[in-house]
């Protein structure tokens, strides 16, 4: 993905994620949130949420600390045509230091992505070198990530239109 995409595009489909997380209907069909666990130890763990048939997969590994009660979310379009993750810490910034981190979103091909950290209460991008967005996953990148993580967000275009 070029990481010299419009912002008028990135406007769109940051849009994209809150519409699929916010059912119009008030249906919670199209949209799940569920808390897990994020442990330190440095043990890879991977946590995963689906709707139908796409999903969202959480893995890392992280050091410091102890448990963070960590949410994910991920939402389906009205139309099917988008599904979206995000992954994020509610209480802000995480006083864990990741190692790594990957979200891999399944059925889907990642069109906008992006990962925070926390600076009091602001989400503050991670560079652009801290992690490498590919067709499916979001990934921190060796060497450059600096084990900072709040919150990571994807949204993906679905198969479905491709009948």
């Amino acid at each position: 993905m070029a990481k010299n995409n419009s912002l008028n595009l990135s406007l769109l489909l940051i849009f994209a994620v809150f519409a699929a997380l916010v059912p119009v209907d008030g249906s919670p069909e199209g949209t799940k949130t569920v808390e897990f666990n994020v442990k330190p130890g440095g043990v890879v763990y991977t946590f995963t949420e689906g709707i139908r048939e796409y999903e969202c997969s959480f893995t890392y590994a992280s050091q410091g600390g102890t448990n963070e009660q960590w949410l994910m979310s991920v939402g389906l379009s009205d139309d099917d045509k988008l599904f979206s993750c995000s992954v994020w810490r509610p209480q802000g910034k995480s006083y864990l230091f990741f190692t790594q981190f990957k979200a891999e979103l399944k059925g889907t091909k990642i069109e906008y992505a992006n990962a925070y950290s926390q600076t009091g209460q602001r989400d503050v991008p991670l560079k652009p070198e801290e992690f490498t967005v590919g067709d499916s996953t979001v990934t921190h990148t060796d060497g450059k990530f600096n084990a900072q993580l709040s919150k990571l967000t994807a949204i993906g275009r679905t198969r479905h239109d491709e009948l």
